[in-house]
């Protein structure tokens, strides 16, 4: 129904929605193992089915205006998305996130698309506070927490068991009158 342009290259970030259910699942399948590392994002997905329960679940959150998912499609394929989670409107607080597939990775799509996403958040929907989660291994997901201009504000340690490893969660977050400069830094880093 709608896109949002990423740059040049062709890049979108659009609504992800319950009738995506087998384009969502052909895409799990394809980086299930890598999307997989540190989070079980859409483990639960084998069938269309599956795929359809995750995607509602999202849309469920949206209506309740407690989170949303927003796929990212290069060259008209489906490769990751980023998604609000614990999306407090009254607290003005809300913690972000995103997977790709390998496909996906190395173009700056994730910082591209949070940086429509925190736009939003801040100028829209006047959130105060946005927190960004990451295994502490999971280093491209620190490196957009980073590029974002967050603040690391702890580690949670060996608070996340996944796949047998308890691992370290770090805590990164930024503030709405943190925003606009990291905003201006990035756009004069971008040129």
């Amino acid at each position: 129904m709608y896109a949002i342009s990423l740059g040049d290259d062709g890049a979108e970030l659009r609504p992800l929605e319950p009738w995506h259910a087998e384009e969502f699942l052909a895409h799990l399948e394809r980086g299930r193992e890598f999307i997989n590392q540190y989070v079980p994002f859409g483990s639960k997905a084998k069938d269309t089915a599956g795929a359809r329960e995750v995607l509602q679940r999202y849309a469920d959150m949206r209506a309740a205006d407690t989170g949303s998912l927003h796929g990212l499609w290069t060259d008209g394929k489906l490769v990751g998305g980023v998604l609000f989670l614990n999306f407090d409107a009254e607290a003005r607080n809300c913690e972000v996130g995103c997977w790709l597939e390998p496909a996906g990775t190395g173009r700056g799509l994730v910082t591209r698309a949070m940086r429509v996403l925190l736009d939003w958040a801040f100028g829209e929907r006047g959130m105060r506070r946005v927190v960004w989660c990451a295994a502490a291994a999971n280093e491209p997901s620190i490196n957009v927490a980073r590029r974002l201009g967050m603040t690391r504000e702890g580690v949670l340690r060996e608070n996340y068991p996944h796949r047998g490893v308890r691992h370290d969660t770090e805590v990164w977050a930024i503030l709405a009158s943190e925003w606009h400069d990291a905003r201006a830094r990035a756009a004069h880093n971008d040129h």
